[in-house]
């Protein structure tokens, strides 16, 4: 685990970097701040924060350069005394050109206020979009046009927008800071036009500088496009926070909270008791008593469905609801029989059960829901499938899907195929989720997956005549599975955004308690539904 957190810790560290050291001496002295450096200005001192979508772009498009972090900070974040969403373009990347990860990622940081109704500020710097990958970021539904859809979204919805033009804001992005309620801009670095000068000659011969074009004076004092100007980026992030500083109070969901206690065991705890061999066991409850507040945890049906625990706790005060998979080897009955079997980490038909109840709930008690992810999928063979195995994982799946409370997701080992949806993968909307260094994603383990395209591949190669020895197959196994475990690791998860990041355990509490905050700013929770249950 000091291993793994010590990768964690370098990889953060050069995110800071953006587009390396170069880029930033030449950005500084344009006398722009990086996009870290407004993020900080901008955010209340000594209080906590939650970034999104850290290494997204991580080990991506490598043949244009990289594009690391996605090219753009989001961070969910207080301003004076209220959580905001804050989205800050860094322009040492690619002159902040939007890469296809960059779109996504933006799309995510407005999901994000969406949900939980959270004003969204936008730090602008940015070239528009990376015109060699044009057609995989302009056109479809989840694109570059998607953002200002939401722009308008959000603003039906109530929910304060502020745009800085902190840089460049090009074409089509131009539409991103003039949807928003306030619409800010710096002197001299800032500009905003449908197409810069170079376009605007070759398309009706004008010929005109940057600045009488689209800068601060043009469009604060002859177009009205933009509020007000200010000379420096310190001065402009000065006034987005006297414009927060006005909102008023909103109407909240009531979601329960107590005075916070300290978990019974420190946090350290938890690298010690997660063993390195993600096949060997270890009590999941052990690793929960690091994370909930001391003596708050209730287990619910405790000695039926073992490898499924499910508890109401507090976590930093909130009231939640918990479903984690149990990697402790515990002895149940085998259906139809009297011998024994071993199990851990897997959900069997009980647990699927037990699990689908307690959402359900937890639902009805507003309760928010927190997965602990470590499952190699539902229990298969002839036995599983007579006891209706599908069945029970298909009504934990609807129960889950069907969730109105907030429900955020941890993958701290394995998430594996269908286990990984039912205990809320990305597909499932979770308000966020993250791995710990310790996760693998895929379909199944490389182990398993190696053999399958093994016998896939040899299948082909006999229908051809062709034969492999003992040493092709081994070399062709070792291939298969070098390839299959680089798309296990979490940071394969984050560079894509299957996951909001990948982060140090002890991070985890403060994540849940800043992410139940934010969802208590939705008053609006949809009635509890189900559709049809095979009980």
């Amino acid at each position: 685990m000091e291993n793994l957190l010590n990768i964690l810790k370098s990889k953060h560290e050069k995110l800071f970097l953006g587009g390396g050291i170069d880029k930033i001496e030449k950005h500084k002295k344009k006398g722009k701040m990086t996009a870290w450096e407004r993020i900080v200005y901008l955010l209340d001192e000594d209080r906590p924060y939650v970034e999104i979508g850290a290494f997204a772009g991580d080990g991506m498009y490598e043949e244009q350069g990289g594009c690391p972090n996605g090219g753009v900070v989001v961070v969910m974040g207080y301003v004076k005394n209220r959580l905001c969403v804050i989205v800050s373009n860094d322009a040492t990347v690619k002159a902040g050109a939007w890469f296809p990860i960059t779109g996504k990622k933006n799309l995510r940081a407005q999901e994000i206020a969406m949900e939980n109704h959270l004003p969204i500020i936008y730090l602008v710097d940015s070239a528009g979009v990376y015109l060699p990958m044009q057609e995989k970021i302009f056109p479809d539904k989840e694109h570059f046009g998607r953002i200002f859809r939401n722009n308008a979204k959000i603003s039906a919805m109530g929910i304060p927008q502020i745009s800085a033009i902190m840089g460049p804001c090009v074409a089509g992005g131009a539409y991103l800071p003039i949807m928003s309620d306030y619409a800010l801009i710096v002197e001299g670095t800032g500009s905003v036009f449908l197409a810069g000068p170079y376009l605007v000659k070759s398309s009706i011969g004008e010929v005109v500088d940057n600045e009488t074009l689209g800068g601060a004076t043009t469009h604060c004092e002859i177009s009205g496009v933009t509020d007000n100007k200010y000379p420096n980026d310190e001065r402009c992030l000065d006034a987005i926070k006297n414009i927060v500083d006005k909102f008023g109070e909103t109407d909240k969901n009531q979601f329960s909270r107590i005075a916070s206690k300290e978990p019974e065991y420190p946090h350290t705890r938890i690298y010690k008791l997660l063993p390195e061999d993600r096949l060997k066991p270890y009590n999941m409850l052990d690793i929960l008593k690091a994370i909930v507040d001391k003596s708050s945890l209730e287990e619910y049906k405790k000695d039926y469905g073992k490898t499924l625990i499910c508890a109401l706790a507090r976590i930093d005060g909130w009231a939640v609801g918990i479903v984690a998979n149990q990697r402790e080897i515990v002895k149940a009955k085998k259906p139809g029989s009297t011998s024994e079997m071993q199990m851990g980490g897997v959900i069997y038909s009980d647990s699927a059960d037990k699990a689908a109840r307690f959402i359900m709930n937890c639902n009805q008690q507003k309760i928010p829901l927190v997965f602990f992810q470590d499952v190699t999928g539902f229990m298969v063979g002839s036995r599983s499938e007579h006891g209706g195995i599908i069945k029970d994982g298909a009504k934990m799946v609807n129960v889950m899907a069907n969730s109105v409370v907030p429900k955020f997701t941890f993958i701290i080992g394995n998430s594996y195929g269908a286990g990984n949806y039912a205990m809320c993968g990305k597909a499932y909307d979770p308000r966020l989720i993250y791995a710990w260094p310790t996760a693998q994603i895929a379909v199944m383990s490389g182990a398993s997956a190696g053999k399958t395209l093994l016998q896939i591949q040899e299948t082909a190669l006999k229908a051809k005549g062709v034969s492999l020895s003992e040493e092709e197959k081994n070399q062709l196994l070792s291939k298969i599975k070098q390839q299959y475990n680089a798309q296990l690791s979490p940071y394969y998860a984050a560079a894509r955004l299957w996951v909001d990041g990948v982060i140090d355990p002890k991070e985890t509490r403060k994540i849940i308690s800043m992410g139940i905050e934010a969802a208590n700013h939705n008053p609006n929770m949809e009635k509890y539904n189900v559709g049809v249950l095979q009980v």
